[in-house]
């Protein structure tokens, strides 16, 4: 046990109940009578009720964690060349100073993992065909912003929640309008992403309700396992994304009698994580390649797997709905005056966060278009269309968050789901 969790033991452990000692004469007792004789009546304070949690999701975690220690996730020690660093009394130090550092703190992040828990566990029971794609954003996102306790850029939704449908791996959230409802035959991939003070917990999974393409979930869950696994200080990205397109290619699927093998979709990726940047520069692929970047100590993680049953390619196809400010775009003059009152709104709502047009909507914006294809065009903002394999073929997504702590490897979203 690292000496973190050992503190954090230590703070969970429940206080012994106070008792108040009460003096009371009983009958018989002699004025005079020395005190040690009387007899002594226990009293004990009421215990305090423990908050539990609301169906749907609104109890906001301050009040399910009053001590502000949230759940650590799964703990996995480095292997081989790195096992030393359980141990180590120089990393064990390391520890503490990130705990002590309120901009690194691994408690925001563990806090954000516990919501996307909590949320996603409520949503699979709540996810079902029938339900229109713009019934299961809200009942997400609005679970999130209760649970994490929304304040403006300090906590909330990290991004749109995905529903990419079927061929649509990924960056599908719906429009406003949309009336695109679920189907029994549907393969659904559930993105969805939890913040505080930055730190983003981005975790995914897939749901059918066709038993036909359980191998394809499966194979893409092993895939996304395996890239965990692998995942550690100093590891190349090319090793990990060769044993995880090793895995996925390891399943098939039989659809109509034909037998078709589970694709990597090679251009699709994990990603590491910078504070209020889901994407921090350094990609995971899904496929063999000659990346000799290494995971260095301290980074964070998304290892996310995406399988096809088609060609394993994807393209933009069909409306936009994600965008994001750019981390560093230029300073360009605006013309338009909307353009500059649009820019206003997205830095103060969302910063560098990824948001959609249902967001924007939320927040009072209209007749915003023009201006938001104006700030794309000019390099300030980036758009992000949905990205769709060839039509009839079916996609499965699933992912976790990482920490690499100098001691041990956290993947915290892992949950007893997935």
């Amino acid at each position: 046990m690292t000496v973190e969790e050992e503190e954090i033991k230590n703070k969970e452990a429940p206080p012994q109940d106070e008792e108040e000692e009460e003096d009371e004469e009983g009958p018989g007792v002699a004025p005079g009578v020395d005190a040690g004789a009387k007899k002594k009546k226990k009293k004990k304070k009421p215990k305090k009720k423990k908050a539990t949690q609301s169906d749907p999701p609104r109890v906001g975690l301050s009040k399910l964690f009053p001590s502000g220690v949230y759940p650590v996730g799964e703990i996995c020690e480095y292997k081989d060349d790195n096992s030393w660093r359980t141990t180590s009394e120089e990393k064990r130090y390391d520890e503490r100073m990130v705990m002590e550092d309120p901009e690194i703190t691994y408690s925001n992040i563990r806090r954000a993992a516990e919501v996307h828990r909590q949320v996603r566990r409520a949503a699979r029971k709540f996810i079902e065909p029938g339900k229109s794609m713009i019934e299961i954003a809200e009942y997400i996102e609005n679970g999130t912003r209760a649970l994490v306790e929304e304040s403006g850029l300090e906590c909330g939704v990290g991004f749109p929640t995905g529903l990419s449908l079927n061929s649509c791996a990924a960056h599908y959230t719906p429009n406003g309008g949309d009336n695109i409802v679920l189907k029994q035959e549907d393969v659904l991939k559930v993105d969805f992403g939890v913040h505080v003070k930055g730190r983003i917990v981005d975790s995914a999974f897939t749901l059918t309700w066709d038993h036909t393409y359980d191998k394809l979930l499966e194979g893409v869950q092993a895939a996304t396992n395996t890239g965990v696994r692998e995942a550690g200080i100093d590891v190349r990205l090319c090793d990990i994304a060769a044993a995880i397109q090793e895995t996925m290619e390891s399943y098939e699927v039989e659809v109509g009698g034909k037998i078709l093998p589970v694709k990597p979709i090679a251009n699709l990726s994990g990603h590491s994580i910078n504070r209020y940047q889901i994407h921090g520069g350094k990609s995971v692929q899904l496929v063999k390649n000659n990346d000799q970047t290494k995971m260095e100590e301290g980074e964070y993680y998304a290892i996310e797997t995406f399988g096809s049953t088609g060609r394993g390619h994807v393209i933009e196809d069909g409306e936009c709905s994600h965008y994001a400010k750019i981390a560093h775009a230029p300073n360009v003059p605006l013309k338009l005056t909307s353009a500059k009152t649009l820019l206003r709104t997205i830095t103060k709502e969302f910063g560098t966060l990824p948001f959609c047009r249902r967001y924007l909507d939320r927040v009072g914006e209209s007749k915003y278009l023009l201006a938001l294809t104006n700030l794309v065009k000019q390099g300030i903002v980036q758009d992000y269309p949905p990205l769709c394999e060839a039509k009839g073929v079916m996609t499965a997504q699933f992912e976790h968050t990482l920490i690499l702590r100098p001691t041990v490897k956290e993947v915290v979203s892992r949950g007893d789901d997935y």
